[in-house]
């Protein structure tokens, strides 16, 4: 068995952004040597999530709207009192999208559905720079 740990950098444009991160995923399979095994995506952070979904505009403006209705951003947090900011619901809306994914591979390749992308989202009010650990293990 093998363990290889790699990382993803990516800007965002803070609350709503999705980055479709598939394809540097892919990338660090292609370099880890690892031909099969699990993949685990991990935001780092605890205002931004990892999920998967088919990334197109339509999904994208669903998604916002869905998590506006759960955790809306003018809302009065009492996390706002606690730190003296405004981010509560990023942290509501992270912690209900969850901070990682794990996916199969074989033969180098992600095991995804034809409609199926690994996706970072950012919840933060602000920009960040997002750093995403990509671990894998197999043979």
């Amino acid at each position: 068995m093998n363990l290889v740990t790699d990382f993803v950098h990516k800007k965002t444009k803070g609350q709503g952004d999705f980055i479709d991160i598939t394809s540097e995923v892919q990338d660090c399979i292609d370099r880890s040597q690892v031909k099969e095994g699990q993949v685990t995506v991990f935001v780092v952070g605890s205002t931004a999530g990892i999920t998967t979904f088919e990334f197109e505009p339509g999904l994208k403006k669903d998604l916002n709207e869905v998590f506006e209705n759960l955790a809306p951003r003018g809302k009065d947090y009492a996390h706002h009192q606690t730190w003296g900011d405004d981010n509560g619901s990023s942290h509501i809306r992270a912690a209900l999208q969850g901070c990682s994914v794990s996916v199969p591979f074989v033969k180098q390749k992600l095991l995804l559905g034809t409609w199926q992308q690994i996706v970072l989202a950012e919840f933060d009010t602000r920009a960040r720079d997002r750093k995403v650990v990509v671990q894998l293990i197999g043979v």
